[in-house]
């Protein structure tokens, strides 16, 4: 059941992972907020990982990885810059006017904004998004078949009619959404892979959930994603009693792998296994002894986290089931429009 459940959670990540997105969700809070939290903030996500952060406070743009600083350093990372300032402007008068048409002239309330595309890296299809929230409930968005935008409140049907008759604006976002985002998120993918290749090398470790438990190899923190693990019993190749997993994607775009040896202590403590993980950027071996291999339930989630928190909560979520049963440059000013 073990093996079914996580071979189930493996796949599901790897299906989701040729799919790449990029996005910027903007918030703006109007009213009181509690000291030192900003009343705007944005933040930019490529394959759900931060890339960048903004806020209303420090009214810097603040790169959150080590590949995004070579792109700091650039003209078009002031540019950037200068974006988010402009929005946070227009957010202001933005919340202001939706307020004025739910009747509200006071009280703490959040306008929120989240825009960008996705691109499917085997099929080379593209998805553009641009949604409006207010106070935690859809406020307006924008059909990308039909492109013109679409309201499920009252209220919000003087902003659709106005934004669905400026043709030239929904051509400029039709122009983003359909080339120049997909060109950011190309453009950032290949600054991440370069990073990562310059830092690309695997960490390998032995897990074991508890005594009784299988023994599990994990391979994590190497890019590019290729890699093999094997197990070595006396010297000799052992393909036996072992299940071998999918490459998992980490949230700082290196990749993991596990392979899983199914046999019993007395076995292994007879005979030596050693786990073998061949990577172009070198070949690690670790010998199966007691004290290689890491059982503190909670030094084994530190690991799983630091290497990816999605995949460490399906992981979990499986050995638990197991106990029971057994950018735009020229489209800048369109993506900050007016209320």
């Amino acid at each position: 059941i073990y093996l079914n459940i996580l071979a189930v959670c493996l796949i599901m990540l790897k299906h989701v992972s040729c799919v790449h997105t990029f996005i910027t969700l903007y918030t703006e809070i109007n009213g009181q907020t509690v000291a030192g939290f900003p009343d705007i903030s944005a933040v930019t996500t490529l394959d759900g990982q931060q890339i960048d952060y903004y806020d209303s406070e420090i009214k810097k743009l603040i790169p959150k990885q080590d590949w995004m600083k070579e792109f700091a350093s650039e003209d078009r990372f002031k540019e950037y810059t200068e974006f988010r300032e402009r929005v946070q402007q227009t957010n202001k008068i933005n919340i202001r006017f939706i307020m004025e048409r739910f009747n509200q002239s006071h009280g703490v309330h959040v306008y929120q904004r989240m825009y960008g595309c996705d691109w499917d890296d085997e099929t080379g299809e593209s998805r553009g998004f641009d949604q409006h929230g207010y106070d935690g409930q859809d406020f307006i968005f924008l059909d990308m078949k039909e492109f013109r935008y679409v309201t499920p409140v009252l209220q919000g049907i003087i902003t659709m009619q106005k934004w669905n008759n400026d043709r030239e604006q929904l051509e400029l976002l039709k122009q983003y959404y359909e080339y120049e985002c997909v060109e950011w998120l190309k453009y950032f993918l290949t600054s991440r892979k370069a990073g990562l290749e310059r830092r690309g090398t695997a960490v390998v470790s032995l897990l074991q959930w508890s005594s009784s438990s299988p023994v599990v190899c994990h391979a994590t923190g190497f890019y590019p994603s290729a890699v093999t693990i094997t197990w070595l019993k006396n010297g000799e190749d052992h393909d036996e009693d072992m299940d071998l997993g999918e490459i998992l994607p980490n949230e700082d775009g290196t990749f993991q792998k596990t392979s899983i040896l199914n046999v019993p202590p007395d076995d292994w403590k007879k005979h030596q296994y050693v786990c073998v993980v061949e990577h172009e950027t070198g070949t690690i071996r670790k010998i199966l002894t007691e004290d290689e291999i890491k059982s503190n339930n909670s030094e084994i989630l530190t690991i799983l986290l630091g290497s990816s928190a999605a995949a460490a909560l399906f992981w979990i979520a499986c050995i638990l089931h197991k106990k029971k049963a057994s950018y735009g440059k020229y489209v800048y000013l369109s993506i900050s429009e007016l209320i």
